[in-house]
């Protein structure tokens, strides 16, 4: 049988010799290093079966080693040394990707039963991910990338939904993959081997997607010099997917809603009504209710639309997702360049997990297409990810400093994080008052906010309601 190979970090001989021997007298081949950077230069070369990384070393410790091997290996599972052992620990450390950790001091059985654990874990993770390589095959997956629990409700709710008929309202903010949704609700329909239709209601204004949807006879306007058939006819037997559709015009809104009802179409200038068979599948990175109540969309056809809603989360509220989403990307970019990318350096894997995302998957994956141009070495530095923080103030380029200790560290996320979020925070807040017509308690209510919650986030962003509702 052959041996598995792990690999040690810590700081301190006596732990790395005594590990060494531990290890080896349970038949496995192990090599020890005194840091995480010469670890993770191992890594970035030859391929472990397992990893111990003791959690507090000087330079880089034992977190950022966990989060830069869950970018170069993400299968390979790590085990944490520590002898701060607590419960806060190990939820820390486990929330970061790690199968185990173990307190000082320890015994030999302990690390022995540790390891076999944690391999055997492996053996398991590898039989899942074979089950979810066909899933991805075989049930439109394949372009998903996520194993957080966020992702598995979205996974679960597609799967659901899927092999009914029933209408299908795909929420999230932009980048966050709601066509992949579309597409994978209609990959595990009954409709599946006929057409899927996507429309995007903002690329067009209102008489011409009217012509695209419902199509047109010739002559009916100027241009019309031919008949057409409309995207309901040729989606019929398929699915029709409507992306963005709060940008509908409140008329063609209604000569939607009647097509729902009716479940015909009437072409523009014909008077023969068109029987179709569609799966209407819709998304928007807009709340409709609220426009609802502004009266911008109709009531009626919200309500059709909503039979089934899916909601997409952002990136920032899926992190766990992180390394693996970068992992894909630099390996398909990496292939398509002809370059060989050993990964990111800690420090600016350190500064995408602070990141706010605010244009979620696809903002990452342009950032990360970007590094791959500019980076000229096989591991991608801080600077080569030329990150800005939300309004493009090139002043905010975020570059420079490096954190000397742990406290300027801290320090120096709790600031970029403020500066990232401060924006967003003020937006939705403004936002949310001047639907309310500036009354916080209205607002508060709706955003799902304890009024003293609310009141006190527009304080501390310096709002004043006195001023805006007099003006």
């Amino acid at each position: 049988m052959v041996r598995k190979r792990i690999l040690v970090v810590d700081d301190e001989a006596v732990i790395r010799e005594g590990m060494r021997r531990i290890l080896d007298g349970g038949g496995f081949t192990v090599e020890t290093f005194a840091n995480g950077y010469l670890a993770i230069e191992k890594l970035q070369a030859e391929a472990f079966d397992l990893l111990i990384t003791d959690l507090k070393m000087p330079g880089m410790g034992g977190m950022e080693v966990l989060k830069s091997i869950k970018v170069l290996q993400p299968e390979m599972p790590v085990i944490i040394i520590t002898g701060y052992s607590s419960v806060d620990t190990a939820v820390e450390v486990m929330k970061n990707g790690a199968v185990d950790y173990i307190a000082k001091p320890f015994t030999p059985e302990e690390i022995i039963e540790k390891v076999e654990n944690a391999l055997e874990q492996k053996a398991v993770l590898f039989d899942d991910m074979y089950l979810r390589k066909e899933l991805r095959d075989n049930h439109g997956f394949d372009m998903f990338i996520g194993a957080s629990r966020e992702m598995q409700k979205v996974y679960r709710r597609i799967m659901q939904v899927a092999p009914t008929d029933s209408s299908v309202l795909i929420t999230g903010e932009s980048g966050t993959g709601k066509e992949l949704v579309a597409c994978a609700i209609h990959k595990n329909s009954q409709r599946r081997d006929q057409p899927f239709v996507a429309v995007d209601c903002t690329s067009l204004a209102e008489n011409l997607l009217e012509s695209e949807l419902f199509g047109h006879v010739k002559g009916s306007f100027t241009g019309a010099v031919h008949t057409k058939m409309g995207l309901f006819k040729v989606a019929d037997g398929g699915t029709l997917f409507l992306d963005e559709v709060a940008n509908i015009s409140l008329t063609t809104q209604a000569k939607l809603l009647r097509v729902l009802q009716e479940r015909e179409v009437t072409p523009i200038g014909g008077t023969q009504p068109i029987p179709i068979n569609i799966r209407l599948v819709a998304a928007t990175n807009r709340n409709l209710r609220t426009l609802v109540a502004e009266g911008s969309f109709r009531e009626d056809l919200f309500f059709r639309l909503n039979i089934i809603p899916v909601d997409l989360p952002p990136l920032r509220d899926r992190k766990g997702d992180l390394p693996l989403l970068i992992a894909h990307f630099l390996k398909k970019f990496a292939e398509e360049m002809g370059k060989e990318i050993r990964g990111l350096a800690p420090d600016a894997l350190a500064l995408l997990e602070e990141y706010p995302f605010t244009g979620n998957v696809r903002e990452l994956e342009n950032i990360v297409e970007r590094a791959v141009v500019l980076v000229e070495g096989g591991l991608i530095q801080k600077e080569n990810l030329e990150l800005t923080l939300p309004g493009g103030d090139e002043s905010c380029l975020i570059s420079g400093f490096i954190p000397q200790s742990a406290d300027e560290l801290k320090e120096t996320k709790r600031h970029i994080r403020e500066r990232a979020v401060e924006p967003v925070e003020k937006a939705f807040a403004l936002n949310a008052l001047k639907r309310n017509n500036w009354n916080i308690t209205r607002a508060a209510e709706e955003t799902g906010m304890l009024r003293p919650n609310f009141q006190a986030l527009i304080k501390k962003l310096g709002i004043s309601i006195r001023n805006q509702a007099s003006s």
